[in-house]
This record gives C-alpha cells, structure tokens and sequence, in this order.
C-alpha cells in the first residue's frame, strides 16, 4: 500500500456503534470490568492504553514500516523514554549540532546518572567510528539536523552502530515518514516530535518512538511509558491522527516552497550562506538525494552581519511570524542562538525557518522586504 493510502487509513476504523467515519474521542480515565474480574474490551486504565493511542500507534508504525510503536505527550518525553533503557557506564553517541534539548538531556540530565556521551559530526563517518566504545550502547542520528540541516548517511551509521552491538536512533521529525524511512535505511528506532510535521496544525504536542521489532529494545521502552505515564491525551491522539490524513500532500508543499525559498535567498546580496540540502551545493546533498523522497520544509540562512542586524531582519518579516517550533501550515522564523542561550553553538547571525503552505511568492516578497 503506498504512503498516501496508508497515510488516510491506517488506524481508521469506522465507529461499530454510530457508523461515523471520524472515531470519536474516549476522554475516559478508566474501563469497566467484567462480573468476573476482566477486561473484555481489552482496557483498564488511560496511562495504560487506550483506543485512540492505540490507533495512533498503529498508524505511526504503519507509516514508518515499524512493528509497534509508543506515544508520548512531547518529543522529549519520547526521547528521554530511549535514554531511560539505558544503564550507568554505557555511552551514547550523539550529532554535535543535535538539537539543544537533547543535548543537555545528555550532558545535564543523564549524566548525573552515570551516562556518558560524545558528540561528534556524523556528517562524516570516520568520526563516527572513531567515537564508538565497547560501552557504546546507543547511536542518536538527527538528519536533516537542527538548526544547520547537516545530513548523515543513515545506512552507514546505522552499521557502524550494529558493528558494536549497539542501537541506532534516528530523529525522523523534520522529514517525517513521507520523506525518510530510517528503518527501512538500518535504524533500530524513529523518534518524533509529533508536534510538528505529523500534527501539522500547531495545535497538539506530542511525540512518539516506532520501532523495527516489538521485542528486546522497545519493550523496555513501552514499560518506560506505561511505568512514568509521559503519555498524550486521548485528544491529543485524536489531532495527531487527523494531521498525519494529509502529512503527504503537506509535505510536498512544504518541500516544494523551501526550495523556491533556498533558491531565492542563495542569490540574495544580503545573505552570507544558506543551508538546505536541495542546493547543489550542500555538503549532504547527495546523500540527502539517495535516503529522502525531498528536501523539507526546513532551512536556515545566515544574514550578512552581526546578531543584531540578523534580529532587525526577523523583527521585519511581515508574513513569517517570530515563533518557536515548526511543521505547522504557518511560516515561523527563529533566531536560534538567543533560543538556545549561552552555550548556543549556533552562529548569531542565523535564522532558522519553518516553511509554510502560503503561496511562495509571498514568502519570497516578504523576506525580499525584509533583507532590504
């Protein structure tokens, strides 16, 4: 079945009760049991299960050609639930660019716990293979990678990853299933922010792990959710699931004015460097053509000047709106560095856009007005 018709009806299943064709929302806690102690309907309780995670699931790992997956109430929730499987003294291998707050999950958060991690620039391989330990038990791929949309070659990391018994991670947020299959590519596991591209409308958060066995790995993750109760609302499902109905067409869109985008802004006097991989010029450009359907929604560009002038071009955009996050069907424009703060490895003069589905000439036009 291919990606459009799966994307409609995966998890869709008519209400046996009303015939409605939209599954209705169980905003229950709890499932009544039978006179003999049972479950009949298969529930207990809303940290546990319940129908429309359930569907969510179903449709995540239908997408991703996964066996199961888990839903989270964030995209960190998710990811803190992969690093949670891990013991003190095992070694991580992360993105050096990873996005920020998987970086001080792993250099604040775990390693009080005995974790330990390097960060490394998976754009290149050998320093991949470099990195990895006999404690290495975890390789995090981020690619497309946030905010400077560097490329890993999926496939080679993931053996690298296997070549020392280890799992391989990939945060497929900002190419979605339509774009990327990490699994299909030797990733062990996907991880989403379902708050963007899969939800689609700015209006839920949430996050999810799809995994290429429900066996080993992923269990401890399911008890992981079902234990620490991370877990979105049946609502919050109930969004996700109407977002991921059009994710396909979304995503051309949002890919094909990115490029129109790219293209503008890489012959703008004003502009120092763009970084998208559908430039020919993209170091991870051919290997972005080899594992992704297109390019994305997302680039970034740095402005010729300083952190202030980069802002008095944001503070100019008339149609982006100055916001955080992204995958929405708004354009949003985000000056990294001041986002991540002091640590930031991000350089100050980049803007960090999410590409919406308004017309492109629009968006050319107020960038245009914008740089000046």
């Amino acid at each position: 079945m291919r990606i459009e018709t799966l994307a409609v009806h995966a998890g869709l299943r008519v209400d046996p009760d009303t015939g409605a064709v939209t599954p209705p929302i169980h905003m229950t806690t709890t499932f009544e049991r039978a006179a003999d102690g049972s479950f009949p309907h298969g529930y207990i309780y809303a940290r546990t299960s319940n129908p429309n995670r359930d569907a969510l699931e179903e449709a995540l790992a239908a997408l991703e050609g996964g066996a199961a997956a888990a839903a989270f109430s964030s995209g960190m929730a998710a990811t803190m639930s992969v690093l949670q499987t891990l013991s003190p003294g095992d070694h991580v291998v992360a993105p050096s660019d990873v996005y920020h707050g998987t970086t001080k999950l792993l250099r604040e958060t775990f390693s009080r716990w005995g974790l330990e991690s390097t960060f490394v620039d998976m754009a290149d391989p050998g320093r991949v293979r470099s990195a990895l330990r006999p404690n290495t038990k975890l390789v995090w791929i981020e690619t497309p990678s946030n905010p400077l949309l560097k490329i890993t070659d999926i496939a080679a990391i993931a053996d690298l990853a296997h070549s020392v018994g280890a799992i391989c991670a990939c945060d497929n947020s900002w190419a979605s299933p339509i774009l990327q299959r990490p699994l299909d590519l030797g990733a062990d596991l996907t991880v989403h922010s379902t708050t963007k591209y899969l939800g689609g409308h700015s209006d839920v958060t949430g996050g999810a792990v799809v995994a290429k066995t429900a066996e080993g790995f992923f269990e401890q993750v399911r008890q992981i959710q079902v234990s620490g109760g991370a877990v979105p609302s049946p609502f919050e499902c109930w969004l996700v699931m109407r977002g991921i109905r059009t994710l396909p067409y979304r995503m051309r869109a949002h890919s094909e004015n990115a490029g129109r985008i790219a293209i503008f802004l890489n012959g703008h006097p004003g502009v120092e460097r763009v970084h998208y991989p559908g430039l020919p010029q993209h170091p991870g450009h051919d290997v972005a053509g080899r594992q992704m359907a297109l390019f994305g929604g997302m680039l970034s560009f740095q402005v010729k000047g300083d952190g202030r002038r980069t802002l008095e071009v944001a503070a100019a955009m008339r149609v982006f709106t100055r916001a955080t996050s992204l995958g929405g069907f708004e354009s949003l424009v985000e000056h990294r560095a001041s986002i991540e703060g002091p640590d930031t490895r991000t350089p100050e003069n980049l803007l960090r856009l999410s590409i919406g589905l308004e017309h492109p000439d629009d968006l050319v036009e107020d960038l245009e007005r914008a740089l000046g």
